[in-house]
């Protein structure tokens, strides 16, 4: 039987048993924290049907006002490298920086935390800016199938992110796209994403739930039932065994986590770091994983990570604000 059909018939924890036998074989028990840097909340093209940026552009009059300031994004990293945890890419909207300025921003974190970034900021054709800096370039597929990608995300065409991609490989980075499950896709479209990855050599994917937002057309569409992802998880493990898979759950839905580690991710993501650090819901986190026989990299619980010498002049105020946030208590925390 097919994974597909497997999908289909509900054969989840089938699923999720071979998968989790290929990961322990194929990339060990260890789990990362990932956590993308945002660099903006500006997108020139603000027409992707689900997202938060779509729902803000209408309400920012200066973009560059939407910028985070450089030290903010730069003390983020160091934060990041202090508690353990990998950043996931750096990402912006459309039309918030520069190449060059993306280029001068990985270079610097690429000095703090000693390791090269993946970028997810958008179609570009200029990638032959960067360097060293630069690991990976990452297309926001979202929704591999054509049809519903043309609808959902009109102003990224598929086309154009293959291209990217494409170059980037010929280039010498790493390829990596993300999914969002939830946006009205079906089992039978796991072959556009298989396609893909296998055409493009995909080294890696991140797959999302749906985060419903106000004032976008998915304001009340529920997120993807917990076994429905567990199992697009597992079927894609079990298709590419070498594949880095990232899965990424929100603070409502901490459950999901467990069942995606048995189903082959690498690494976890999507969390409010400095709002969940040292909460029950950190801790919740750390939880999931422990239950799932893995070992994780980094901490969500420890304070004693959090000092450290700022590593470039100018951090200090934004490294003192991000560690008051961490130690604050927080446990009424709302989702």
């Amino acid at each position: 039987m097919n994974l597909i059909q497997r999908i289909k018939d509900k054969k989840i924890l089938e699923l999720l048993q071979e998968a989790n036998k290929i990961t322990l074989t194929q990339h060990g028990n260890h789990i990362t924290l990932e956590r993308a840097i945002f660099l903006s909340w500006w997108c020139d093209k603000g027409d992707c049907s689900f997202c938060y940026m779509s729902s803000q552009k209408p309400l920012i009059r200066d973009p560059k006002k939407a910028r985070r300031r450089v030290e903010a994004i730069l003390a983020e990293a160091e934060m990041v490298r202090r508690m353990g945890w990998n950043i996931e890419f750096l990402s912006g909207g459309y039309g918030a920086f520069t190449t060059s300025e993306i280029k001068n921003i990985a270079t610097e974190i690429h000095q703090i935390t000693a390791n090269p970034v993946w970028l997810n900021v958008g179609i570009t054709s200029e990638l032959t800016a960067y360097g060293g800096e630069v690991i990976g370039i990452t297309g926001a597929v979202e929704v591999a199938n054509p049809e519903l990608h043309r609808k959902i995300c009109p102003s990224k065409p598929l086309d154009d992110i293959n291209a990217m991609l494409t170059e980037a490989g010929e280039l010498g980075f790493k390829k990596a796209i993300t999914i969002i499950l939830g946006l009205g896709e079906t089992p039978e479209d796991m072959q556009y994403l298989w396609e893909i990855i296998d055409h493009q050599g995909i080294d890696r994917v991140i797959f999302y739930s749906l985060n419903p937002h106000p004032d976008t057309p998915y304001a009340d569409t529920p997120q993807p039932a917990s076994l429905y992802y567990a199992g697009v998880v597992a079927a894609t493990r079990i298709k590419f065994p070498k594949l880095e898979i990232i899965t990424g759950t929100w603070v409502d839905n901490l459950a999901n986590i467990g069942p995606l580690v048995l189903a082959g991710s690498n690494g976890i993501t999507k969390f409010p770091l400095f709002k969940m650090f040292g909460t029950r819901y950190g801790r919740r986190v750390e939880e999931e994983v422990h239950w799932a026989g893995r070992k994780l990299m980094g901490t969500f619980t420890d304070p004693a990570c959090l000092e450290g010498e700022s590593p470039r002049d100018g951090l200090e105020p934004f490294l003192k604000r991000y560690i008051k946030s961490c130690l604050n208590n927080k446990t009424e925390y709302k989702v």
